[in-house]
C-alpha cells in the first residue's frame, strides 16, 4: 500500500505540468482567435457606419453647389465674362498673385499636384478595398461620374489654358507646359474633390462639433491641394474653384447612386483579390513609368502603399 501511494505521488506532479502546459497553450491561442473576431466586427462595425452614413446623402445636398456655380455664373455675367477672351482676362491679375506665392515651393507643389492624378491618390487608398469597402464601392462609382463630367465640360468650353494664353515668362511653369484647350474646369481639382467627398461623408464623426471640424479639414485639406494646379500654371483660379465644385457633386452623385444599385458589392469576396493584385501590379509599373520622367517623392510613397496593399491581399488569399 505504500509502495502504491509513494508511486502515484510520484506521477501526479507529471501530470499537472502537463495540464497546466497544455492550459498555457491555450490561453496563448485564445488571444489570436480573439483578436481575428474582434478585427472582423470592428470591420463590420465601420462599413455599418459607413453605410448609415452615406445613407444619410440626400438630394437635397445638391442645393449648396448648384447655387454656388450659378452664383459664379452670375458674377461672370456681371462682368461680360462668359466668353473666352474676358474669362481669361479677369483673373489675370489673381492667377499671376497665386502663381507667385505658391511656386515659392516647386517640390512641394509638384508634388501636391500629383494627387489630382487618380492613379496617384487612389493608391493611398486601396488598403480600403479590403478592409473598408463600403468606401471603395462609392468610391468607384463617383470616380466613373468624374471620369464622364470633366470629359463633357472640358469638351464643352474648351477654354485655352494659362500657358497657351499668357507670356510664358512672366509666371512660373513647373513640370510640363500645357497649352491645350482644356482648362476649364479642372480635371485633377474635380478628382481631388470627387474622393474626398465620398471619405468625408464615409468617414463622417457623429458629434455636431466633430463633424463640423472634419467638413473644414476636408475642405481646406482639398482647396490646398488644388491650388497647385494653380502654382504649377496650369489652371486659371476660377478653374480650380469650378473644379472643387463639380468634385463635390460628381461625389454626392456616386453616393446616390450606390445607395439606389449595389453594384460593386462584390468586391469584398476573396476570388476577386488576385484580380486586385494584378491591377496593383500594373499600376506600379505605370508609377515606375512616371518616376523616369519625374523623379517625385509622391510616386515613391504610391508605390509602396500599392506593395504593402498587395501584400495584404497575398495573404488574405493564402489564409485559409
Amino acid at each position: 500500500m505504500i509502495i502504491f501511494t509513494t508511486q502515484l505521488l510520484r506521477k501526479m506532479p507529471n501530470k499537472l505540468v502537463i495540464k497546466a502546459n497544455q492550459q498555457g497553450d491555450n490561453q496563448t491561442n485564445k488571444p489570436n482567435k480573439s483578436n481575428l473576431i474582434m478585427h472582423n466586427a470592428e470591420a463590420k462595425c465601420f462599413n455599418q457606419a459607413a453605410a448609415e452614413n452615406f445613407a444619410k446623402v440626400k438630394p437635397s445636398y445638391f442645393l449648396l453647389p448648384v447655387g454656388l456655380l450659378i452664383a459664379i455664373a452670375f458674377f461672370l455675367y456681371s462682368e461680360d465674362a462668359l466668353n473666352i477672351d474676358s474669362y481669361r482676362q479677369i483673373q489675370k491679375s489673381a492667377f499671376y498673385y497665386i502663381n507667385a506665392k505658391l511656386s515659392q515651393f516647386p517640390n512641394l507643389e509638384f508634388n501636391l499636384t500629383q494627387l489630382g492624378d487618380a492613379l496617384v491618390l487612389l493608391s493611398f487608398l486601396t488598403i480600403l478595398i479590403i478592409r473598408r469597402p463600403k468606401i471603395w464601392e462609392h468610391l468607384i462609382t463617383s470616380s466613373l461620374v468624374s471620369l464622364l463630367i470633366t470629359f463633357v465640360l472640358k469638351t464643352f468650353f474648351l477654354v485655352p489654358r494659362p500657358a497657351a494664353t499668357f507670356n510664358n515668362s512672366s509666371f512660373t511653369i513647373i513640370g510640363d507646359t500645357l497649352t491645350c484647350n482644356n482648362s476649364l474646369p479642372s480635371g485633377h481639382t474635380i478628382t481631388i474633390f470627387t474622393t474626398l467627398t465620398v471619405l468625408m461623408f464615409g468617414f463622417m464623426p457623429k458629434a455636431l462639433k466633430n463633424r463640423i471640424l472634419w467638413c473644414v479639414f476636408i475642405v481646406t485639406a482639398g482647396f490646398f491641394i488644388a491650388l497647385s494646379r494653380v502654382a504649377v500654371g496650369a489652371h486659371y483660379p476660377l478653374d480650380v474653384l469650378i473644379g472643387s465644385i463639380v468634385g463635390y457633386i460628381c461625389g454626392i452623385t456616386g453616393i446616390l447612386v450606390c445607395q439606389k444599385y449595389n453594384i460593386w458589392g462584390w468586391i469584398c469576396e476573396r476570388k476577386y483579390y488576385p484580380f486586385f493584385i494584378g491591377l496593383f501590379l500594373i499600376c506600379c509599373f505605370v508609377l515606375i513609368t512616371k518616376i523616369t520622367s519625374n523623379n517625385l517623392f509622391i510616386f515613391y510613397l504610391s508605390i509602396v502603399s500599392l506593395a504593402f496593399s498587395s501584400y495584404v491581399f497575398t495573404k488574405a488569399c493564402i489564409k485559409r
